[in-house]
């Protein structure tokens, strides 16, 4: 590419000669100071090299994203069994007692068929039926196991126990 001293310096050039003479040595020197057509662009190792640098900061930042990612998961977890928790709990000052295991969290978004509960709000308790952060739906004890009602997820493999994101979550883990 031409800068303003490789311009001024043709130009110069194309005045020190005169138009009709200045003519046929400016554009020879304008062919010289020109890359040839394969000198453009990037070469195939300079590319390679930066694909290698990008291949080994995701090598060293992706690992580090997706422990957020999980920790991410089994937090909005816990802050959903707390708001199931939390609408069990005006559910219970209504009615005097939890929802049955067979009535389940069902109870909090429609009125069960109970004789003996008599004012239902009439948006319920929640919005909707949440799903645990893996796409499950979130499980109900009453009786509880852990406490009086158990709220309770059981991770992102669906099975009892389990460590880090496998594990289950419950209403008795939260902070």
């Amino acid at each position: 590419m031409f800068d303003i001293l490789t311009f001024i310096g043709l130009m110069s050039q194309f005045r020190r000669f005169g138009a009709s003479n200045g003519v046929r040595t400016v554009i020879p020197n304008i062919r010289k100071k020109l890359p040839a057509a394969g000198q453009l662009g990037f070469t195939l190792i300079e590319i390679m090299v930066v694909v290698v640098i990008i291949g080994i900061l995701a090598a060293l930042v992706g690992p580090r994203l997706f422990g957020q990612v999980d920790r991410a998961r089994t937090e909005a977890a816990k802050a959903e069994i707390s708001t199931i928790e939390n609408a069990m709990k005006f559910y219970r000052l209504n009615h005097y007692a939890y929802p049955t295991a067979e009535q389940g969290i069902e109870a909090l978004i429609t009125k069960p068929n109970d004789p003996n509960i008599k004012s239902y709000p009439a948006g319920g308790y929640l919005e909707r039926m949440p799903k645990d952060p893996w796409g499950n739906p979130y499980l109900y004890l009453n009786p509880g196991n852990q406490g009086e009602i158990d709220i309770y997820t059981l991770g992102a493999d669906g099975a009892v126990g389990g460590d880090g994101n496998n594990a289950t979550i419950g209403n008795w883990d939260l902070e």
